[in-house]
């Protein structure tokens, strides 16, 4: 059947339905719905190397699904010169970077803490994650560059774990 012509004079009618309701209610277009970003910290000694590479490779790979931060239990007073050479080797800037001491970021809250200083650290609520990382801090620039490797390759199998239905592992290697 079709419909009739709209006559002259007449209001102008919308589609074959005119201007009556849809029967199966709103198919508008509605934004998915996305989960809820993780909040993450990654700490190590000296916010220096491990953490700092850590937090960047989660920045670069991982935005969609967490927030990062990084600290330091006895924070240096800089960022590692080789651990801003070798992010920016794979093209990650933290010109803006500086060591955090971990008592500044209690208040925040986290969903996971990826620890890589060797000590027991803990935050109220946070899912305490242990990454066995050697510290390059004093180390020749190959070591940096296998710690980066190690760090790179860890981030981007927890960020696999988090977009999975898989659960996230307690330590690595």
């Amino acid at each position: 059947m079709v419909p009739p012509e709209p006559v002259a004079g007449s209001a102008t009618r919308k589609g074959i339905r005119g201007n009556r309701p849809r029967l199966r209610g709103d198919t508008a277009a509605k934004p998915p719905v996305t989960p809820q970003k993780k909040r993450v910290l990654f700490v190590c000694i000296g916010n220096s190397c491990r953490s700092q590479m850590a937090e960047a490779f989660a920045r670069a790979y991982g935005a969609d699904i967490m927030e990062v931060r990084s600290a330091g239990t006895d924070p240096a007073t800089y960022v590692s010169p080789l651990t801003k050479q070798i992010l920016a080797e794979r093209n990650l800037n933290i010109d803006g970077q500086f060591p955090k001491s971990l008592e500044l970021l209690t208040t925040e809250s986290f969903d996971f803490l990826i620890n890589m200083s060797g000590y027991s650290v803990s935050l109220p609520n946070a899912r305490v994650l242990t990454w066995v990382v050697p510290d390059p801090i004093g180390q020749r620039e190959e070591v940096y560059r296998a710690v980066a490797a190690q760090i790179e390759g860890l981030v981007m199998r927890f960020i696999l774990e988090l977009r999975s239905d898989h659960p996230v592992e307690s330590s690595a290697r």
